[in-house]
């Protein structure tokens, strides 16, 4: 094998890694991106689209993916973005929340009143984080689920990194008074 072919066969090599890490780091997150799109959007219709838009957003960028250093938050933030996208337009078309939302509760446990009592928590969970601000949500969001440090959540929001914090004090300090008041 010559030098040109090899340089070829090198060029095909990086896109199907960059494909791999891709796929591999959706499988292993889809559902914290689903239930983070979910939190966003406030219903799974829309989070499924919000799943595969910001899957395709990923797609069309893989040839960044050997540069980023996390890609687990460069994908959570892709998510939250297209999440308020999805929002934006959805409050403009005023979509109702169909009544299959509740099904998506996985769980392990075999009794139903522990399944009952898990499905109540989340629902009482996904409502204390849509009352939050925009603004906290984000932090929180990408902070839980996105795994992210202040600095990398600074970074990609734009705002310094005390702010940040700030915002995550907030949010949980809210959260903590909307979970026990219920």
């Amino acid at each position: 094998m010559n030098a040109t072919q090899s340089s070829a066969t090198d060029a095909n090599r990086v896109p199907r890694c960059a494909e791999r890490i891709l796929q591999d780091a959706f499988a292993e997150h889809q559902r914290e991106l689903m239930g983070t799109l979910y939190c966003m959007v406030g219903n799974v219709e829309d989070a499924h689209d919000a799943l595969q838009e910001t899957f395709l957003k990923c797609w069309k960028h893989q040839g960044q993916v050997h540069e980023i250093k996390n890609v687990r938050a460069w994908i959570f933030r892709i998510a939250v973005n297209t999440a308020r996208d999805v929002r934006q337009t959805a409050w403009r078309r005023k979509r109702k929340s169909m009544p299959s939302e509740d099904m998506m509760v996985a769980t392990t446990q075999a009794s139903p009143d522990a399944h009952s009592e898990q499905t109540e928590q989340l629902g009482q969970l996904r409502t204390a984080l849509r009352s939050l601000r925009e603004e906290e949500q984000v932090v929180f969001l990408l902070r839980q689920n996105g795994d992210m440090t202040y600095d990398e959540i600074a970074s990609a929001i734009g705002v310094p990194t005390g702010t940040v914090k700030t915002r995550m004090r907030l949010a949980i300090t809210k959260l903590r008074e909307v979970l026990a008041e219920a």
